[in-house]
């Protein structure tokens, strides 16, 4: 996942923020290596405007159970799919959530935050909501600003911010969708958030994340391939089809 707004190409931040964490690991990151999808895990992928207007249930019937669509950015970008997307997946049978692409340049993780419930963000315990989620990676925009001028610790004052006003407005803490080595890079590897919100891991072409960031001991859900089978990115979820829905539906 990455902004979509040129000169930029997709995906772009989480692209050299793997391979960077793969050569630090030695891991040599092909297309050839992808791995297949762990046994009885639910299989999903995640879509934003770059995918338009998707087929939902070609998409389930090549068995994905969940999807992850894009919202917003920052405080001043919606999606124009979204509503087709979000409301499709759920028409088709699949659990579905939205995500925010962080902008922690432009202005405060409160502001970010309300914004994205305003505009699809928001959660009900239903069985079939996600609980929002953030993405938060490389800036896209300014390759020498890659933590957005933030320094470590005014970073985990912005996610905290973030998380605090979904948690506010929503009733869970969001998703948040990184890779170790961003976190590393520019949290300090913070533990603040390994107890309190689920990880979303991006961590490509090898048959398991090989570093959790932060003081998490497990993923929630893991980001393998930015392509395949599935429109946009592919993804697992890290339990049953039943834990899915429980994992949606819970606080």
């Amino acid at each position: 996942m990455a902004s979509e707004r040129p000169p930029f190409r997709r995906r772009a931040g989480v692209l050299v923020a793997v391979t960077a964490a793969l050569a630090l690991t030695g891991t040599a990151s092909t297309a050839a290596a992808a791995p297949a999808p762990a046994e009885g895990k639910p299989r999903g992928h995640d879509v934003s405007s770059h995918q338009k207007r998707v087929g939902w249930s070609a998409s389930r019937s090549k068995g994905a159970r969940f999807v992850y669509v894009k919202a917003t950015e920052s405080t001043n970008y919606r999606n124009p799919y979204f509503a087709q997307q979000y409301n499709g997946a759920r028409k088709a049978g699949l659990v579905r959530g939205a995500y925010h692409f962080a902008r922690p340049d432009k202005s405060s993780g409160a502001k970010q935050g309300a914004y994205f419930v305003r505009h699809g963000g928001g959660w009900r315990a239903d069985g079939w909501t996600l609980p929002p989620a953030l993405d938060i990676e490389y800036n896209p925009y300014n390759k020498k600003h890659k933590c957005y001028g933030l320094s470590k610790k005014r970073m985990v004052r912005w996610l905290r911010s973030f998380s605090n006003e979904v948690k506010r407005k929503t009733g869970r803490r969001p998703v948040i969708y990184t890779t170790a080595q961003w976190w590393k890079l520019c949290t300090g590897n913070s533990r603040s958030f390994s107890k309190t919100n689920p990880l979303w891991i991006a961590w490509h072409d090898t048959e398991t994340p090989v570093t959790l960031p932060g003081g998490w001991r497990y993923w929630t859900f893991w980001q393998y391939q930015s392509e395949g089978t599935l429109p946009g990115d592919q993804d697992l979820f890290n339990g049953s089809a039943s834990r899915l829905r429980v994992f949606a539906r819970s606080r």
